[in-house]
Formats: C-alpha cells, sequence, structure tokens
C-alpha cells in the first residue's frame, strides 16, 4: 500500500541532475557546481524568486542536450566547437513540458556571448539576458576549475581568465559581480565541497517547494526521454515499460495512486543509463563479461539516485529491482523473491516484455510466440513471477497493442524533437 506523497522539488530535481553527471567522473556534479555558481551570482543581482529559480533549474540541466557521455566530454574540456547543438536540443526538450518552458531560453541561450547580445541591440535588462550571462559565466568557471589541485591556490588564474573576457563573452557587470562574489574563501569552499548536494538541499533555492504525485509524473515522464533518447535503439523503451507496467498494475488490481507510483517508477527505471556509454548500449553483437559487468550498474544507480530523493522509498525499489529474480540470481543485490514485493516483480516482468517486442541492433522484434516462451521458461526456472507471466499471456494483444502505441508517439517525439536539431 503506498501513500499520498509530497516530494521536494530540490531534492528531486539535485537527484536527477545528479544522475545525468554520473557519465563519467571528470564530470560529476558539473551541473550541480554550475547551479551554485549560477544561485550565489542570482543574489548578488538581487533576482526575484521566480527568476532565481529558473535561473537555479536551467543550472541544473543546462547540459541535458548533451546526450552522450562523450558529448559531455567533449563540451566540458572544449573540444565541442559546435556549442549551439546541446543549446537547442535542451531547449527542444525544455517547451516540452509546461512547468519547464519558461526556463528553455535559458538552456538556448547559456552559451550566447555578450558581444552578440550587444550586437542584436539587446541590453542586460533585456528579457533572459542577464540570467543566461550569470549561468554562461558560471558554467566556464566550473570549467576552468582543476579538480585535483586546492581550490584557493586557483583563484587568481580563474579570476583573470573571466576579466579577459569581459564585454566579449560576458558583460563587465556579471563579471564584476562574480569578481566580488569570488573574494569569498566560503564560496570556494562550498563549490568544492563534496557536500555540496546537501549544502544546496538544505540553503539553495526551492527549499519550501512541494509538488505532489501527479506533478512527479509528469516530471519523470520528461526526464524519461532524457534517458532514452541518449540512443536512438533505446528512445522508446521507457515509454513502453510505462505502458506495460501500469497495464500490468491495473490489471494486478493496484490502485490509481499505486498506478501513479508505478507509472514514475518505470519512466525512471533506466535512470542509471546514463552512466552506461553508448557503445555498450548500441553495441550489435553479444556483450563480452567486461561490457556485461559494467551493465549491471545502472540498476545499483537507478536505486542510489532514487532512494537519495525523501518520500521515493517505494519508487527507487521498483524502479531499480528490475533484474533481481526470484531466486537471488539477478543484480545489483541479488535478492530473493521474499525481498520483491508485486511492484518490483510487475516491473520485472513490464522490462522483459518491452525489451522482447522491441527492434534492437542485433535482432528483430520477437514474435508472440517466443516472447512467451521466454517469460514461460523464466517462470519455470523460478525467475519471474507465474501469476504476471499469466496475466500477459492472456491480454497479450491489449498489452502489445497499448506498448506499441506508447512508443509511437515517444517515437514522434525523439524525431520532432531531436532529429531536427542533429
Amino acid at each position: 500500500m503506498v501513500r499520498e506523497l509530497l516530494i521536494n522539488l530540490n531534492n528531486f530535481f539535485l537527484s536527477v541532475s545528479d544522475a545525468i553527471d554520473l557519465a563519467n567522473p571528470h564530470i560529476s556534479a558539473h551541473q550541480i557546481k554550475v547551479a551554485y555558481i549560477s544561485w550565489r551570482m542570482g543574489k548578488l543581482f538581487r533576482l526575484s524568486s521566480e527568476k532565481t529559480n529558473q535561473l537555479y533549474i536551467a543550472a541544473l540541466f543546462h547540459d541535458v542536450g548533451a546526450l552522450t557521455p562523450q558529448d559531455k566530454l567533449r563540451l566540458h574540456s572544449s573540444i565541442e566547437k559546435n556549442l549551439d547543438l546541446h543549446c537547442i536540443k535542451g531547449e527542444e526538450l525544455f517547451k516540452s513540458l509546461k512547468f519547464l518552458a519558461p526556463i528553455a531560453p535559458l538552456i538556448r541561450f547559456h552559451h550566447k556571448p555578450w558581444h552578440l547580445w550587444q550586437e542584436e541591440g539587446f541590453s542586460l535588462n533585456s528579457p533572459y539576458v542577464l540570467e543566461s550571462q550569470i549561468l554562461n559565466l558560471a558554467d566556464t568557471v566550473e570549467r576552468l576549475v582543476r579538480r585535483k589541485e586546492f581550490i584557493l591556490e586557483q583563484r587568481v588564474i580563474i579570476n583573470k581568465k573571466i576579466l579577459s573576457l569581459s564585454k566579449k563573452e560576458f558583460h563587465p557587470e556579471v563579471v564584476n559581480a562574480f569578481l566580488e562574489l569570488s573574494k569569498q574563501e566560503c564560496f570556494w569552499f562550498d563549490l568544492t565541497n563534496h557536500r555540496l548536494y546537501s549544502i544546496l538541499l538544505k540553503y539553495g533555492p526551492l527549499e519550501s517547494v512541494h509538488i505532489g504525485i501527479e506533478e512527479i509524473a509528469q516530471l519523470a515522464g520528461f526526464f524519461s526521454k532524457i534517458i532514452d533518447f541518449k540512443s536512438q535503439f533505446t528512445s522508446t523503451h521507457s515509454s513502453g515499460v510505462v505502458a506495460c507496467a501500469t497495464m500490468l498494475s491495473h490489471l494486478c488490481g493496484f490502485t490509481e495512486l499505486e498506478i501513479l507510483h508505478m507509472k514514475v517508477a518505470a519512466s525512471l527505471h533506466d535512470l542509471g543509463k546514463l552512466a552506461i556509454p553508448n557503445f555498450i548500449l548500441e553495441k550489435p553483437g553479444r556483450l563480452t563479461p567486461e561490457e556485461f559487468n559494467i551493465i549491471k550498474q545502472h540498476t545499483y544507480y537507478t536505486y542510489m539516485i532514487l532512494s537519495s530523493v525523501e518520500g521515493f522509498e517505494t519508487i527507487a525499489e521498483w524502479a531499480a529491482f528490475h533484474h533481481e529474480k526470484l531466486d537471488g540470481s539477478g543484480y545489483p543485490f541479488g535478492l530473493t523473491g521474499d525481498r520483491l514485493s508485486l511492484g518490483a516483480r510487475i516491473m520485472a516482468v513490464a522490462d522483459i516484455f518491452t525489451a522482447l517486442i522491441e527492434e534492437r541492433p542485433y535482432r528483430n522484434p520477437m514474435t508472440k510466440k517466443e516472447v512467451l516462451e521466454i517469460l514461460t521458461n523464466q517462470v519455470k526456472k523460478g525467475l519471474l513471477d507465474k501469476r504476471i507471466v499469466k496475466i500477459v499471456t492472456e491480454n497479450y494483444e491489449d498489452i502489445e497493442a497499448r506498448v506499441k502505441k506508447y512508443q509511437k508517439l515517444a517515437e514522434k517525439t525523439y524525431l520532432e524533437q531531436f532529429q531536427k536539431a542533429a
């Protein structure tokens, strides 16, 4: 039995932002660090609460359009010359959700230099200019930090670099505000503190903003796009799992509230795949033992990220236990049936069913006969729940149709939002 949820929005956003930056240890927490700098600078400019929140959220997800670990590393190391591409993709994503749409321009323009704003006749007081300039500078500062060196020894060098970009990349007022902030040692200590997540959770923006399960479900659907769009071969997978898992939940007698929880869990069940290299996800053949060991990390990360959100305990288990088996042979926790709730068992079947009827780089979609044979064999081996597989067998065509309907809509979104921006 699940209870009504009221989630701290800052807690949820920090956790998902953290997950997005899992891709490479060299850039871990990059977006959270940029959000901290942006928030502190926004306070110096006395931004309104609404604008501060928008800037903070934009900073937490400013690189959301860089979908692969390789894309993110190229941005961080300044190898990538076409900075507009990930900005456009990020903007398209944010525009797709009404709640986040006002933030989309900040994502779009967070690499736009001041001299271009000026040449186009904009001032620092024009809409989005100040916030996008703050975000641009914050991103630049964080990328200048050498993580293995003591931060105060870098302060002078970073300040000189930012000052050299005044009037060209950044408005002089934004540069001056940063230089004023830079005088505070505590600013730099916070920025490089491994507990920065906790600092922002306790003292940062959005601390009093809470949302219910329906809003959480909408946001989870939004973030599932980031997970799925990482690879063209998984661009509709989470949508299919949502369709299958919520229908199975209904057929198992779940309440509407429980089904909403399942929708959130299914949307985010592969959150940890953001840390997995695309060459493994898109490999056209069988994975090597070493590659399979890397894949095993994704459910662990899903659990660790979601369980860090207060109130998400059940959602974290339903989402992250989809590769556990009733006999204890699954991963990453090796849980046995007595530890696997009905929700977790449903998710396991939904994930397998959806994967089997999808086209993959190494095979065509499987037929009904092939799918049911695999599911039935796993029941016989004591891996999957017999009751749930029986429900799939009895409702196969309806479940398959629902999954394909959801995936067709997701594919349309993928083509509209990402292929046109490529």
